[in-house]
Order: structure tokens, then sequence, then C-alpha cells
């Protein structure tokens, strides 16, 4: 087996540095999108000599969405590497012990919003392509790297839109390097539903001093979300040997109420995040929702906020699960096994169009966490097992 050149450390972590230092949130998050990002990215393949493509999309705020994709080699067939270049928000700033958006390295791990969750991901297939390219290697595949926009919210300005620009070919390979573990020993091959659940409570708002003028939104959504919990949790229950932990239901966002603590509030909305494993339909769970909140004595309306139902699994036997557990075992010395996961990623919109793809990267399991971070060793890591992929 031949041993592959360590990438320039000084360069990776710069690089990376620069890119997460740019912010790339959704509208939908309070962002401006990620063609800034892109912009930087895409000037960065064009400097190291190839010629990536743009892909802009107007979404429905006006904001640009930016992805950028590039290919590399003469050969048939095309390996994709599939990372994102969104991010979802800092979250509480108060609880970051750094920047969130200034990439600080300390201790073997560079910190800041996106390093995991995708920003190492991107950087890995990146700098795996250029130094393969330096090392003259004879590729099995063609290199195929895609900086997608818009996975955060559903990829409907990043991976949806770009599978109409026809830009995959039937018999390519797809690896997406966002979800593993701290040993890089798993590969997700399935994903569940996902259901974003809006609650909208209807009550009466009056003086906090006279409550038997009203009804209290605030304590009737209070009520009804306890009750969708167990209701939730103890119906679906269901537990698969690839989904051990079944299926999730939490209350997850809260929006803004009243202004004054002597108001009693006549509206209240909130939110279910609910990651659900394929045996069950999602719509039975908003039928659930719907009919325990028709018992309840305040008006409660039931919307979908986003609903992703899932797709095919790839198969274990496919051949980009074979080759990428050849590569981990080459590299990390593990034997990886087989998941699935409850969060999202663009293996999704690949799958539903009939592409098999394999989802790996080494990582603490820190997303969407204050103080989110990546390992430099991982980052390593990565790199080499996916440039493996391509021997």
């Amino acid at each position: 087996m031949k041993k592959l050149e360590l990438v320039n450390q000084k360069e990776m972590l710069d690089v990376f540095c620069k890119t997460i230092a740019i912010k790339s949130m959704s509208p939908l998050s309070g962002g401006t999108g990620e063609s800034k990002r892109a912009d930087y990215l895409e000037k960065l393949l064009k400097n190291w000599g190839f010629k990536p493509t743009r892909y802009d999309y107007k979404d429905k705020s006006g904001v640009i969405r930016s992805s950028v994709a590039v290919k590399y080699g003469g050969k048939k067939r095309t390996l994709w590497l599939l990372a994102h270049i969104d991010t979802v928000s800092e979250g509480d700033q108060s609880l970051w012990k750094t920047d969130p958006f200034k990439a600080v390295i300390k201790d073997g791990k560079v910190y800041g919003r996106g390093t995991n969750d995708d920003g190492g991901g991107a950087i890995a297939a990146l700098f795996a392509l250029k130094s393969l390219v330096k090392q003259k290697q004879n590729l099995k595949y063609n290199v195929g790297i895609v900086l997608a926009a818009d996975e955060e919210n559903g990829s409907e300005y990043g991976v949806y839109a770009l599978l109409k620009e026809h830009i995959f070919k039937k018999n390519d390979l797809f690896v997406v390097p966002d979800s593993g573990n701290p040993k890089g020993s798993v590969i997700e091959i399935e994903e569940k539903h996902l259901l974003w659940v809006k609650i909208t409570v209807i009550g009466k708002q009056v003086h906090a001093s006279r409550p038997w003028l009203g009804l209290n939104a605030f304590k009737e959504a209070s009520d009804f979300a306890l009750k969708a919990d167990k209701l939730l949790h103890l119906k679906y229950d269901k537990k698969t040997k690839l989904m051990p932990e079944g299926s999730t239901f939490e209350m997850t966002k809260h929006d803004k109420n009243v202004d004054s603590i002597n108001i009693l509030p006549g509206r209240e909305v909130f939110y279910f995040d609910c990651r659900i494993i394929p045996e069950y339909n999602p719509s039975e769970v908003i039928n659930d929702l719907k009919r325990l909140a028709s018992k309840q004595k305040a008006k409660i309306i039931i919307n979908t906020a986003q609903r992703e139902d899932a797709a095919n699994p790839t198969s274990e036997k496919s051949e980009v699960v074979r080759i990428l557990s050849k590569a981990i075992k080459e590299e990390l010395k593990v034997v990886p096994r087989a998941i699935a996961i409850g969060g999202g990623t663009v293996a999704k919109p690949l799958r539903t169009a009939g592409f098999e793809a394999a989802v790996w990267r080494i990582e603490d399991n820190v997303s969407h966490q204050p103080n989110e971070y990546v390992k430099i060793s991982a980052l390593n890591g990565m790199i080499n097992v996916l440039q493996r992929l391509y021997l």
C-alpha cells in the first residue's frame, strides 16, 4: 500500500480558519447566505489551477444561495465528495469561550461555528484533491467535489437544485463527509424522517392580575406540550438494529410572546423537532397531534414547518460502502460498521434521486453546540481516507 504524503499543515489550517471566519448562514437563521464563503473557495480552487463551476440560486427572501463544484480527471466515473458550506447560527453566544465566527486553534483543535459541521468535511475534500494531484497518483475515479449551500434547511437551494443541473451521472459514487464518530468507525447508510411541527396556541390576552378574564396561552401551550411529548414517545417507541435509540420528539424553538411581565399572553408559538424511524409515517404523527389538540381548552393549530421523508437506504453491499470501508481499514486500522442517524445530510436528496451515498467523517459529535470544534488529527485522518478512496 502506497504511503500518502501529509498535506501542508500550515496551508490547510490557514485556509480552514479563513473559511470559518466568513459567515455562511441561511436567511432563516438570520444570515445572508453562502455567497461570500463560496467566493473565497471558488477563488482558492482557481488559484490551485482548477476550473470550478459556480451555481447561484435566489431563495424566497431574495438572497443568493451559492454552491461550488469542481471535477478532476479523465476517467469514465466520478467519485463525488459532497460537503456543505452553510452553518447554523451560534445560538447563545454567552456559552462560547471564543468568538464563534473567528477560528481559534488551541490544544490540537480548531474552534468555531461550522468547524465540525461541515467545515472539516469541506476542507478534507479540498486538500485530498490537491494532494492527489500534487502526488500525480493514478486514480481509479475522477475526483468530484461539491461545496453545497442550504443543507441546514433542507437543501432546496443546494443539492436538490444541483440535481436538476444533471452534473451527476448514473454510475457515479458519492461520499458525504458529514456524520461519524471519534474513531471514524461508522458509515451512515440510512436516515430518519425529519418532521418539524409548528404549534400555535390561541388564548385571550388580559392583565396578569385578572387571569380569570382571559386564557393563558403560555399555560395552555405548556400543558399541551407535555401531553404531546408523552403521547409521541409512548406510541412511537419501536427501535431497530440500525436505529437502537428509536424515534425522537423534542420541544425546541419558542417564539417571543409578550414584552411585559404583567401581561397574560394570548398567543404562544413553539416547535417540535421529530426524527422518526422509517417504519412510521410522519402523517400519523401530525394526525395524532391534531386529535390531541382538539381536546384542549384553547384553540391549537398544528402546522408542518418542514418535512423530509426518509429515502431508501444505501445498501451495505454497495460499491461505495465497500471502497469506503476498505479505505478506512487501511488508513485508520478500524473495521467500520453501518449505522443510521436522525440528523439529515445531503445523502438524502442523492438517495431520493436513486444514487447510493455513504456518509462518513471523523468527529466528536459537537455539531450545533457552543464551542464547536474539530481535531486537527481528525482533519488529517479524513484527508488520508478520502485520498485512499481514489486509489
